[in-house]
């Protein structure tokens, strides 16, 4: 029954699936704690921007962010992100298409993590002479990362879910092989079933451990 599959990399497929997620969710994670950092900063101007970056990058669907990546910053503008090979040039786009949008997720949750911690303790660090940038990194980050880690689960899940859209600017992931395998093969449940199946067992181990780390980290009011 599942003969077919011999004739595919389906386990290559889903490893691209791996690194792009992986690689996305770092930077993802990277850029919007920064953007919630300008969030919540003092600079007007910081804030702005950050309030404007958000408000306006998660309401552009990921197809045409990702589908700018590469006819905006590659085929107009000739950025390459240091790689000429075809291949690692869409892979490395779609990786930065996904984090400009990821992190306007990432960015909210963990403001509303930031909400969380009590105003008092931000202003005893500043009566001890902390400045912003330590009261953020060394009172409020850490407590608000230990709030928000289901939040953040459900955007890493999500972002899982759409490195398919990588396929758009064919990066050979699950979803890219999917299509040619229903070109090509007379089999359309099956095909669905194994990549549904595939894309399960990535994400339900995913939020399972990170809903029991959730747990075990939470901070008690």
């Amino acid at each position: 029954m599942f003969d077919f599959l011999d004739h595919y990399d389906v386990l290559g497929a889903f490893w691209t699936t791996v690194q792009l997620a992986v690689l996305s969710a770092i930077g993802s994670l990277i850029w919007g704690t920064v953007l919630a950092a300008m969030r919540v900063g003092p600079v007007p101007l910081m804030r702005g921007f950050g309030a404007a970056y958000v408000n306006i990058v998660r309401n552009i669907p990921l197809t045409v962010i990702v589908l700018f990546t590469s006819l905006g910053l590659n085929q107009t503008l000739g950025v390459g992100l240091g790689a000429t090979d075809f291949k690692v040039v869409n892979f490395r786009l779609a990786v930065l298409g996904l984090i400009l949008y990821t992190a306007a997720f990432v960015c909210e949750a963990l403001r509303s993590g930031i909400n969380t911690v009590p105003v008092g303790q931000a202003e005893a660090a500043r009566a001890l002479g902390l400045n912003f940038t330590q009261v953020l990194t060394l009172i409020v980050l850490p407590q608000a990362f230990r709030s928000v880690v289901g939040p953040l689960t459900n955007v890493l899940i999500a972002l899982t879910k759409n490195t398919t859209v990588a396929a758009a600017i064919g990066v050979t992931e699950a979803a890219l092989l999917m299509k040619e395998m229903i070109e090509n093969e007379a089999q359309l449940l099956l095909i669905s079933a194994v990549i549904a199946f595939g894309f399960v067992c990535l994400t339900l181990p995913t939020g399972l451990i990170l809903g029991w780390v959730g747990k075990k980290v939470a901070v008690k009011r």
